[in-house]
């Protein structure tokens, strides 16, 4: 069985389950997912009441954190037993487009000419990492919810600010991979 688990499994099955989670949610009564919403959630089980946007029943939002919980720690079951970095492919278009970037080494998840401790330090990582990190925290933010939020449940549900925000995150998505990382890592 831990064979079969281990083995490359095709997109559409993790879409299958993604495309489940919605009529299971509204089927035990829930109309909200998004994992952003767990923050608020721990936020106002620590931070006292006295502040009105905080101030509302966690509880019954609960079972928000225990998936959170959840991706967590499948998370790292998966990257620490079931992954093999053999598996990682990458196909020769990415890696010639990549390499004009200066990645190369493809035996990890995430390439270690990016994301590594000595680049955070650097205009480049702190650019990518600490500014986008920023930018993805503040956008939730404003959107009022996160993609999977509002690209699984709210279009589920038929939403028009759903739909805006997902076009929005498909846009800011092609900006930015097609011109403002080219130009970070031209010139940073």
């Amino acid at each position: 069985m831990l064979e079969i688990i281990k083995q490359p499994w095709h997109w559409a099955v993790g879409g299958l389950f993604i495309g489940l989670t919605v009529p299971a949610l509204l089927i035990l009564g829930n109309k909200k997912f998004g994992l952003s919403s767990s923050l608020k959630h721990i936020c106002a089980m620590c931070i006292p009441a006295s502040i009105p946007f905080f101030d509302y029943d966690w509880k019954k939002e609960i079972w928000n954190l225990y998936f959170v919980v959840g991706i967590v720690f499948g998370s790292f079951i998966a990257a620490h037993f079931l992954s093999n970095p053999d598996d990682v492919i990458v196909t020769e278009a990415t890696k010639t487009t990549l390499s004009q970037y200066g990645i190369t080494d493809y035996s990890h998840l995430m390439p270690t000419e990016v994301f590594n401790w000595g680049n955070l330090l650097t205009m480049k990582g702190l650019l990518l990492m600490v500014v986008g990190g920023f930018l993805v925290g503040f956008g939730t933010r404003y959107a009022g919810g996160c993609t999977s939020g509002h690209s699984i449940m709210g279009l589920s549900n038929l939403q028009w600010p759903s739909l805006v925000a997902t076009i929005c995150f498909m846009v800011g998505g092609f900006l930015s991979a097609n011109f403002i990382l080219p130009l970070i890592f031209k010139h940073f």
